[in-house]
């Protein structure tokens, strides 16, 4: 999609855009911090527009420069590349291969290189008066002329008249990062003795990242309030492509699905979007996420519309044919001729051109125009359910949104608006059926996993599910007994029946318990011992007289922990412990979802619903 126009680049952040212009422009705070829990990227983008129209409009800076950088703190994750990258951004300097990469390293009055600004904190302080003194001497001073304490006053308010702003990205990364960089980047103006304005963009409080004993001073708060749906859905629909972009004829979509006359229809789509997806989402929806479903969802919305214009155009370049052969009389029976033979030889591009550029005032061509209220509502109906599906599938970014918007299960059938309503509604639940599977199916791609990998999963779910005190009671007793106590459980009459219980939420939906990788080997040994005892191959020389010694040393085996690693590479294990902290026994957290666990368990004759403390 196209970039937003400036117009609507600001769209729900005028009053954070006109403070933050007049702090810059003004005798600006030297430490600002913005904070934005909902849409912390889209505050930095109008952050940059705000520096680049200051930077551009001499009149309202009075013929002051402004240097600025933008920094992100996940990328710049050790001293020196942060440092380069101020620099570099500062002085528009590009490293480039062929001349070595070198990074921008300032001139001195005789034209030599100076030094190096990104050994430490204290290089990177020169570095910045250096780029304040380059860019003095490009700066053509108010008055050329002067004797000793006057000249050298006129010089100073020359270079009173250069402002340097540094905006951090992601700044409460700096805490795990760059912990040592936070003080001196927020007393920056103090240490360059210079007009230096640090602003950090973060979704978090200040008082999450504060350095400890009131060592960095106060900074001059901007919260960002949340975004109304109706500016929420003006900024989506700013990024509506324009007629001439080259997007829009980029395959595999359609030219026309980006056509102006169906604006009016995808800013509907977006208000159905937004309605459906910020449930999920929150109150204050993120617009790069929402604007992602919209790509993935949009060309099959739009599709019905389009196949209803494209028989309209065969329809009405059929009725030209005819035309265009009845009136062809005997004195241009040649050109009509012609014309027929051209048409029977195959020559399109010429019967098309013939036909398009023959107007006819009793028939003109067909124009794509928005739907009707009842195409809107009957739309809206089909393709509602399909929202939720989408957003489970692109949110995670467990596919992109060209996959999703051309996999066959997400593209209606053709002509879907002359089908009757009862009939397309049962295909639309077909395909959404058929969508849903794909999705409960990921084991799809862990069937080539090892057996053992797969009682790991199963494993690490159920201990990231049931709460450890539960451990001895479903894994402590055999089947049959958890069968029967499942049972009297059931049958009796519930203690517990205040609201509290009722409104219980179930820990598979609050998301995954850390567990330790012992607790995890436990319930592995269960399950093996209780599903694997028949699958194992005898081992030669080895004689178990005890239940449970060959599982023992089954989960004991370095290959168990090997697997346990590629897991966890895999994505499927997530590791939340330390990795240099050898004393420590590993933490880890469940990578699967309840229908994964549930597909894996069936695979492997495991009842997962019989081990689980709140089944499903």
């Amino acid at each position: 999609m196209s970039q937003p126009t400036p117009s609507s680049s600001n769209e729900g952040y005028q009053l954070f855009s006109t403070q933050i212009s007049d702090l810059i422009s003004t005798h600006s705070s030297p430490f600002i911090y913005v904070c934005d829990p909902a849409n912390p990227r889209v505050t930095t983008s109008v952050l940059r527009n705000v520096l680049q129209d200051l930077t551009t409009n001499e009149q309202r800076l009075q013929n002051t420069t402004i240097a600025y950088a933008f920094v992100d703190a996940i990328c710049c994750f050790t001293p020196r590349v942060f440092y380069d990258t101020v620099i570099n951004d500062l002085a528009d300097w590009a490293p480039n291969w062929e001349e070595g990469c070198n990074n921008w390293n300032g001139l001195d009055e005789g034209g030599s290189t100076a030094s190096r600004f990104n050994d430490s904190i204290d290089g990177f302080l020169h570095g910045l008066k250096a780029i304040r003194k380059s860019m003095g001497r490009m700066a053509e001073p108010k008055v050329s002329k002067g004797k000793g304490k006057a000249r050298a006053s006129q010089e100073d308010l020359g270079e009173s008249e250069f402002r340097i702003v540094l905006v951090v990205e992601k700044a409460e990364r700096l805490k795990d990062t760059l912990p040592e960089l936070i003080v001196p980047l927020t007393r920056l103006d103090e240490l360059t003795q210079a007009e230096v304005t640090t602003i950090f963009v973060s979704d978090i409080r200040w008082d999450n990242i504060r350095p400890p004993l009131g060592a960095a001073p106060d900074p001059l708060y901007l919260d960002i309030p949340s975004l109304s749906k109706q500016s929420v859905i003006n900024r989506l629909a700013a990024l509506y492509p324009s007629p001439d972009d080259a997007s829009c004829s980029s395959p595999p979509f359609d030219p026309n699905t980006y056509h102006p006359s169906l604006r009016p229809l995808y800013i509907h789509f977006l208000k159905v979007l937004h309605s459906v997806c910020s449930t999920f989402l929150g109150s204050s929806s993120d617009i790069d996420e929402l604007a992602y479903v919209a790509a993935a969802r949009w060309p099959g919305f739009v599709k019905p519309i389009l196949d209803d214009y494209k028989l309209a155009i065969e329809e009405w370049k059929e009725r030209r044919r005819k035309k265009r052969r009845r009136s062809n009389n005997e004195d241009d029976a040649m050109e009509g001729e012609e014309y027929e033979d051209r048409e029977m030889s195959g020559d399109e591009g010429y019967v098309e051109e013939e036909l398009m550029e023959d107007d006819d005032e009793e028939d003109p061509m067909p124009e794509l125009n928005p739907p009707t209220q009842e195409i809107l509502l009957r739309l809206t109906r089909l393709f509602t359910p399909s929202f939720t599906l989408a957003l489970q599938q692109l949110y995670p970014r467990l596919t992109s949104a060209h996959e999703y918007a051309t996999a066959p299960q997400n593209i209606p059938p053709d002509y879907m608006l002359s089908i009757p309503h009862k009939q397309a509604h049962a295909i639309m639940s077909h395909l959404n059926h058929a969508e849903r599977r794909g999705q409960t199916d990921e084991s799809k791609g862990l069937k080539t996993l090892p057996r053992m990998a797969k009682f790991i999963l199963v494993a690490s779910f159920l201990a990231s599910t049931n709460p450890a005190k539960t451990d001895m009671r479903m894994f402590g007793r055999g089947p049959d007994e958890r069968a029967k106590r499942r049972r009297r459980k059931g049958g009796g009459t519930s203690k517990a029946g205040g609201p509290a219980a009722a409104n219980k939420v179930p820990q598979r939906l609050l998301g995954p318990l850390t567990f330790p990788l012992d607790r995890m080997l436990a319930i592995l040994g269960v399950l093996l011992e209780e599903n694997d005892v028949e699958n194992r191959l005898p081992i030669p020389g080895m004689d178990f007289q005890v239940n449970g010694e060959q599982t023992e040393l089954e989960i004991s085996r370095v290959a168990v922990y090997a697997q346990v690693n590629e897991l966890a590479f895999m994505h499927l294990l997530h590791k939340t412990s330390p990795s240099d902290k050898l004393e420590i026994s590993p933490t880890f957290k469940c990578g699967i979802n309840y229908e994964t666990a549930l597909s894996l368990a069936r695979h492997l004759g495991v009842a997962l619903n019989d081990i689980m403390w709140e089944p499903v």
